[in-house]
C-alpha cells in the first residue's frame, strides 16, 4: 500500500512529441540537470567496459598516452637527432594529446545515439546526455596524458641538457633549452576550458549528423586525420606555408591549439585575437551544436 501512495506522489514528466523545433529550454535543461547522474553512470560504465578485458585494465588510461609519448619521442628526439629541441617535443606532446581528446569526444559522440538506439526507443530522458556522457569519458581518458606530459617537461626543465649561446663581445650567454616552468602555464586552464566547451558541441553536433546519414562515421577517421595535417600540432603555427594561413580564419583548431600550447608548452602569452578566436569558436560551436542536437532529437527514435 506504501508502495502504491509512494508511486502516485512520484512526479510524472510528460514528453510532448514535436518534430522539429526548441521546446522550452528552461524545462529541457533543469530535466538534464536532475538526469546528470545517469550520464555520469554511463559514462563509468563505458570505460570499465573498454578494458575489461585486458591485463592492464584501468591502466591502460596511463600506458597509451605513454607509448605516443615514447613514439615520438623515438622519432623527434633519436631518429631525428634531436634537432628540433626539447621546446618542440613538448609542444608536440601537448598538441597531441589535446587533438587526440577532441578526436576521441567526436568520434564517440558520433556513435552515442545511435549506439544507444535501446535506450533511446525504451526511456525517456533528454538525449543530449549521451553525447556529453561521451564527453566525460574523454575527458577522463585525457587526464592521464597530463601527467605524462608533465613528467617529460619536468626532464627536460630541471634534468635536460641545457647548451648556452654566448656572444664574445659582451659575454651574455643564453639557454637554448626554453622549457621552464612559468606562471604563464597557469592560463592553459582557461585555454583547455575552451577546447572542452568546443568538443562538447562539437559531440552534439556529430550525434545529431549520425542519426540521419550512418556514414559520417566512417568518413571521421580520414577527416580528422587530415584535420590534423592542417592544424599546428605537428609543427608550430608561424611554420605553416603562408597559402595554408589564408585557411586558419576556417580552421577551430588553429586559435584553440594555438593559445594551448602557447601557454602550456612555450610558456608565452599568446595575442589576443588567438584568445578571441578560439572563445567564438567554442562558444559558436557549444551553441549551434546543443540547439540543433535538441531541436532534432524527439526525431531520433523514428530514425533509429
Amino acid at each position: 500500500m506504501s508502495e502504491l501512495v509512494e508511486a502516485q506522489e512520484r512526479p510524472v514528466h510528460v514528453y510532448l512529441p514535436h518534430r522539429a523545433g526548441l521546446p522550452r529550454l528552461s524545462t529541457y535543461f533543469g530535466t538534464l540537470w536532475r538526469r546528470r547522474h545517469f550520464a555520469i553512470e554511463l559514462s563509468r560504465a563505458s570505460m570499465r567496459a573498454a578494458h575489461t578485458n585486458t591485463f592492464f585494465g584501468q591502466f591502460w588510461l596511463v600506458i597509451s598516452p605513454a607509448l605516443n609519448a615514447a613514439v615520438y619521442f623515438l622519432l623527434v628526439n633519436i631518429i631525428r637527432g634531436g634537432n628540433s629541441g626539447p621546446d618542440f617535443f613538448i609542444h608536440l606532446l601537448a598538441g597531441l594529446f589535446a587533438f587526440n581528446f577532441i578526436s576521441a569526444t567526436m568520434t564517440a559522440g558520433a556513435e552515442s545515439v545511435v549506439r544507444g538506439g535501446s535506450l533511446v526507443l525504451n526511456t525517456a530522458f533528454p538525449l543530449l546526455l549521451l553525447p556529453w556522457s561521451s564527453l566525460r569519458t574523454a575527458f577522463f581518458r585525457f587526464l592521464p596524458s597530463l601527467l605524462i606530459l608533465f613528467a617529460f617537461f619536468a626532464y627536460f626543465d630541471w634534468f635536460g641538457p641545457h647548451p648556452l649561446a654566448c656572444e664574445k663581445a659582451t659575454g651574455v650567454c643564453v639557454d637554448l633549452n626554453t622549457v621552464h616552468f612559468s606562471v604563464v602555464q597557469l592560463m592553459a586552464i582557461p585555454a583547455f576550458a575552451l577546447i572542452f566547451i568546443f568538443a562538447a558541441g562539437l559531440a552534439a553536433l556529430m550525434a545529431a549528423v549520425q542519426v540521419y546519414f550512418r556514414d559520417t562515421t566512417q568518413f571521421l577517421p580520414y577527416a580528422t586525420r587530415i584535420w590534423l595535417y592542417l592544424s599546428p600540432v605537428l609543427y608550430y603555427a608561424e611554420q605553416m606555408k603562408p597559402w595554408m594561413l589564408k585557411f586558419e580564419y576556417f580552421n577551430p583548431l588553429y586559435p584553440l591549439l594555438g593559445v594551448w600550447t602557447d601557454t602550456l608548452a612555450r610558456g608565452i602569452m599568446p595575442p589576443l585575437t588567438w584568445w578571441l578566436g578560439a572563445a567564438g569558436w567554442a562558444f559558436g560551436t557549444l551553441l549551434i551544436g546543443t540547439l540543433y542536437f535538441i531541436s532534432r532529437e524527439r526525431e531520433f527514435a523514428v530514425r533509429i
